[in-house]
């Protein structure tokens, strides 16, 4: 029976040994290697910055007493600078692109002479000095961190009044051209930024606009300074602009991740 149980013991021993030496090395593989987490442009923003602005107004002027025009297609141009505020929300969808609503309030200084020839050789200093604007964006992000857009919507616009004047000295102003507030639509193209090494959520953005306003008719008045109460004529005016706006953007949500990829 010893002898049995030691002839068992030992074939079990060696078929052990077989069986193991048979088995295939385990394969080595990596552990997945974790992608940083893509951040989503979805969500809200404020932002803030300035720029310049150009505006050329082609104004006609016509006389009361026959009412045809006797300037024809005169234009003036006016330069100056501007400081702007503005908050908007963006969706991103379909991967890389980008969708958008904002609002926008722009502080101007932008000024340029006036001359009004019909009456004599007057002139004076017409003043634009705010705007703002509401509008949609649509864009798509040629990097992670790199969104090219186009953006449009409504503006409205305002002028001081001008008060027109006889160039040689000694003489005061005449004339009244009346502000006011003007309405129209843009159209504009930019590009922004990520700058999140520098602080989480800090974007730079830069945008070129072109705003039209539309064309009205507003009264040339006898300057209070001249007499006043009566009215000379009127002025057609149609103000196109182009502006260029630098601003830096705090995006609220910029820490939420879209979906770690592995």
């Amino acid at each position: 029976m010893k002898k049995i149980v030691l002839a068992l013991t030992a074939v079990a021993a060696m078929t052990g040994a077989a069986s193991a030496a048979d088995l295939a090395a385990r394969p080595y593989t990596k552990a997945p290697v974790a992608v940083a987490p893509v951040p989503s442009w979805t969500g809200c923003y404020i932002a803030a910055g300035g720029g310049g602005a150009m505006t050329n107004n082609d104004h006609n002027t016509f006389l009361t007493a026959t009412g045809a025009a006797v300037d024809q297609n005169t234009t003036s141009g006016a330069r100056g600078w501007l400081a702007t505020v503005q908050g908007g929300c963006d969706y991103q969808f379909a991967g890389n692109w980008l969708v958008g609503a904002f609002a926008d309030y722009d502080f101007m200084d932008v000024r340029g002479d006036i001359n009004v020839p019909a009456v004599g050789p007057f002139t004076g200093s017409q003043k634009q000095d705010w705007q703002w604007a509401v509008g949609a964006r649509v864009g798509y992000l040629v990097l992670p961190q790199l969104l090219t857009y186009v953006s449009g919507g409504y503006t409205q616009a305002h002028w001081k009044d001008t008060d027109l004047s006889f160039p040689l000295g000694g003489i005061g102003a005449t004339f009244t051209v009346p502000g006011g507030t003007k309405g129209g639509w843009f159209i504009g193209t930019g590009d922004e930024y990520a700058l999140t090494s520098f602080l989480p959520g800090l974007f730079w953005k830069t945008e070129y606009r072109y705003s039209e306003f539309d064309r009205v008719n507003v009264p040339l008045n006898v300057a209070a300074a001249a007499g006043g109460g009566t009215t000379a004529g009127s002025v057609t005016e149609k103000f196109r602009e182009h502006s260029v706006r630098s601003e830096l953007v705090y995006r609220f949500n910029w820490a939420g991740p879209v979906v770690a990829k592995y």
